[in-house]
């Protein structure tokens, strides 16, 4: 009787410590996926809002041209550029490095803005 208790505690000790194990090796349902950070800049009234933008690295900016006159977003050290944009239309550019990227409207050069990534 004995030996079928100590057998008995033996398996079910086993049982929980296989069971500990295999929980905290698999990924739980409440993990998320990470996800893609994304920023939004708005071309309206000949400027861009927020004229600075402060992001981390590996987040996709999007400008979106809400002015009635077309407009463009072009880096200043070429890193990157849109085409022209009409109403309503969009550029993405995702930043990968941590810098400041000042940027303007090549059509309005006096239209500027900056992203700021760290």
């Amino acid at each position: 009787m004995i030996r079928k208790t100590v057998w008995i505690a033996g398996l079910f000790l086993t049982v929980m410590v296989a069971t500990l194990l295999l929980s905290a090796a698999s990924p739980r349902s409440s993990a998320k996926t990470p996800q893609t950070a994304t920023a939004e800049v708005k071309v309206d009234n000949f400027s861009f809002g927020p004229a600075t933008l402060t992001v981390a690295v590996g987040t996709t900016v999007t400008w979106t041209n809400r002015d009635d006159i077309p407009h463009t977003v072009v880096s200043t050290d070429k890193v990157f550029k849109s085409t022209v944009l009409d109403t309503d239309e969009q550029f993405s550019f995702t930043f990968t490095k941590a810098e400041t990227y000042p940027y303007f409207c090549s059509i309005h050069p006096t239209m500027t803005g900056s992203v700021v990534v760290q």
